[in-house]
């Protein structure tokens, strides 16, 4: 599976309860926090649901 490198670029105060857990789900805590994941599509609709918030790099 191709990886995913995922960076929170915006904060998700003000945003409703559940894009927060979207956020959290994914393993990011803190603006600029970089993870990777595998882009299955489990993940892949979690990132649809708040890219809006995020900044998402194909490696």
């Amino acid at each position: 599976m191709p990886q995913v490198k995922i960076t929170l670029s915006k904060s998700p105060i003000k945003r409703n309860a559940r894009q927060k857990a979207t956020v959290q789900a994914l393993g990011l805590r803190k603006l600029h926090h970089c993870i990777t994941k595998e882009a299955t599509p489990q993940v892949q609709g979690m990132i649809n649901a708040v890219a809006h918030l995020l900044t998402i790099e194909k490696i």
